[in-house]
């Protein structure tokens, strides 16, 4: 018959429960014979009910051990902004109380009772971090063993303090703290231990954890600590708590879709220099990021600047000088052809360096950059450099007209323009070679980066 009992009816039992009275024990006995179905008569710890408003101990010298454990049954939000988090603790605490005691065996082998909670003194013990009033439900009741041992369980919605470092987002781990301590009662009242070892609370609460959104439970440790007061020194517990966002939800939404618009615009580059289709594609990518910024700006977090912010800028700012390289290309190529302007030296060399590195540099270049002796530029889909330039009239055409040495000196002109085109020509696909390159740098960057901070 032995088992949990309420409290009420008329059953007597015969119990032995101290009291202090007067800075000594004193006890009292309840008559058991009366057990019936309806349970305890509540008179019977009323003599113990009407001193919850002390510390339950025979010598006030003794400091009352209370053993702390808790379940993490739910991570519910994680506020960066403003640096809290908010979770679900099923908190229990664990005394004794040396004035109640009872043989089970005189008393129908009751062995364990269950009690209001508001009828017990009850340890202050609260959350340091903790930012909220208490959210525990009303009408919590509180286990009496026969031995005189107490145990409280407290669910209580958790809205606490942690120093969030938000700069590896989506891929962040954070350490967040649950310090318990008293507020009343020094180390020379009330010491803190452990109900359970730290693994045991971890397992559980890797198993009655209810929430599978964004955030999964990592590891708890904990470390026994003293706190200063004045002169005053109070006895603590804190908890460290581990957890890691689940970035899968911000890889789908946020870095894929921003890897495949940068990879779209890497292969705008196979466009020909001249196409008057290559700027406006180019355009409306720029625009479409903009877009997909502003749609995806909820996702983000609201303070700080993480490590995903600086991948947008980087991509915005690659996507930008990519068009302002289109837009130069196509002036250069537009002037090239009508009037292609002389190449500076420094630019011819590095141009020369660039393009054929095995080559010296010319000692001595003519006038104009003629005889320079740098080959055409045959580009996929760019025209021959001759024929971005108007055709010269032929010797015959020029004899009609009765001007053999004008006819010389047009030909030696036609040849150092075409030959300025090709410079020109060849220095737009060394741009577009380069900005392609740093694309797939950039890219080939990118994805190192996500795997190795989604690995570890």
């Amino acid at each position: 018959m032995g088992g949990e009992w309420p409290l009420g009816g008329e059953l007597l039992l015969y119990l032995t429960v101290s009291l202090l009275h007067q800075g000594r024990a004193d006890p009292f006995t309840i008559n058991c014979s009366g057990f019936d179905q309806h349970g305890v008569d509540p008179a019977a710890f009323q003599a113990v009910f009407d001193r919850k408003a002390f510390r339950p101990v025979i010598n006030y010298s003794i400091p009352t051990h209370v053993n702390i454990s808790f379940t993490l049954s739910a991570i519910l939000e994680v506020d960066a902004h403003l640096q809290l988090l908010t979770s679900f603790l099923w908190i229990v605490l664990i005394w004794d109380n040396p004035f109640i005691s009872w043989n089970p065996e005189e008393c129908v082998d009751v062995n364990k009772l269950t009690v209001s909670a508001e009828n017990l003194w009850l340890p202050d013990i609260f959350i340091m971090e903790s930012m909220d009033v208490d959210r525990a439900p009303p009408g919590l009741s509180a286990y009496i063993s026969s031995d005189g041992r107490i145990q409280y369980d407290r669910p209580v919605r958790v809205t606490s303090i942690c120093n969030l470092d938000i700069f590896y987002f989506p891929f962040d781990q954070q350490n967040c703290t649950f310090t318990f301590t008293s507020f009343l009662y020094t180390v020379d009242s009330m010491l803190l231990g452990m109900d359970k070892e730290v693994w045991e609370i971890t397992d559980t609460s890797r198993n009655v954890i209810q929430t599978q959104g964004e955030w999964e439970l990592l590891g708890i440790t904990k470390a026994t600590l003293k706190m200063f007061v004045g002169s005053n020194m109070y006895d603590q517990i804190t908890f460290y708590v581990a957890i890691r966002r689940r970035p899968r939800l911000y890889i789908i939404n946020l870095l894929l879709p921003s890897g495949f618009l940068m990879a779209i615009d890497a292969l705008s580059f196979f466009l020909p220099a001249e196409s008057e289709s290559r700027a406006p594609f180019k355009i409306t990518l720029l625009l479409g990021y903009n877009v997909f910024l502003l749609l995806m700006n909820d996702l983000l977090p609201a303070s700080g600047t993480p490590l995903i912010s600086v991948y947008f800028a980087l991509c915005l700012s690659l996507m930008v000088v990519s068009l302002l390289e289109t837009i130069f290309i196509t002036y250069l190529l537009h002037l090239a052809t009508t009037q292609p302007p002389p190449m500076p030296r420094w630019l011819h060399s590095l141009l020369l360096h660039c393009t054929s590195p095995m080559k010296c540099c010319p000692t001595a270049p003519q006038k104009g950059n003629k005889g320079l002796g740098l080959a055409p530029a045959n580009l996929p889909g760019l025209k021959e450099p001759v024929e971005l330039v108007e055709k010269a009239p032929g010797p015959q055409a020029a004899e009609l007209n009765g001007c053999p040495e004008s006819t010389r000196g047009q030909q030696e002109d036609e040849a150092q323009k075409q030959h300025l085109v090709s410079l020109w020509v060849q220095f737009s696909h060394m741009m577009d070679t380069l900005l392609f390159r740093l694309y797939l740098l950039f890219m080939a960057t990118f994805i190192t980066s996500v795997i190795v901070l989604w690995s570890t």
